[in-house]
């Protein structure tokens, strides 16, 4: 387990690499388990307010941690959401995921491909294999999936999107992302 000491340090020395243009934009996760953290946050909402179901961005801030920023794809299908996102904050979302079985998860990744464009550059994602993860309210789930981590971004306007598939199932979200100036408290 990383020190919040450390991770204050990490963040900070991302953000300003991110300002300076000096990093490719991937930074790790304060826990080893996005994966986990990630479902335990999609998990957190019931479905009106759930920011997986969401087809504007009015339910992305539901929930998030105070130390990442979550974005959510779709149940399927393409939809457009704007997200205002405090100043600080890496970035971390999955291009397509699923949360099943291990042969579920091997069938679902030979076949998952997915793809995110920042600002009208392409961003590498991570292919997070099969894991046991936990998922607070769930319990020890196998997830698997394409997944993005992204530094802070400067404050400001920028464009984000997300397109991923598996099989037949097919998700996206354009989004239009508002980074606040000044960190929330």
């Amino acid at each position: 387990m990383i020190s919040r000491s450390a991770l204050t340090c990490l963040v900070a020395l991302a953000a300003l690499a991110s300002a300076c243009g000096l990093t490719s934009g991937l930074v790790p996760p304060p826990e080893t388990s996005v994966q986990g953290r990630w479902w335990t946050w999609a998990h957190s909402a019931d479905e009106s307010v759930s920011p997986v179901r969401d087809t504007t961005g009015e339910f992305c801030d539901h929930d998030q941690p105070d130390d990442v920023w979550f974005l959510a794809g779709t149940h399927g299908g393409t939809v457009q959401r704007t997200c205002r996102i405090p100043a600080g904050r890496p970035l971390v979302f999955p291009l397509v995921n699923l949360q099943g079985d291990a042969a579920g998860c091997a069938t679902f990744m030979a076949a998952a491909e997915g793809k995110a464009v920042l600002d009208g550059r392409p961003v590498e994602p991570e292919r997070l294999d099969e894991a046991d993860v936990t998922v607070a309210g769930v319990g020890i789930v196998h997830a698997c999936g394409l997944w993005v981590r992204l530094a802070p971004l400067p404050a400001g306007p920028h464009t984000l999107t997300i397109r991923g598939s598996s099989g037949t199932f097919r998700t996206g979200v354009d989004y239009r992302l508002v980074v606040e100036s000044v960190p929330q408290a």
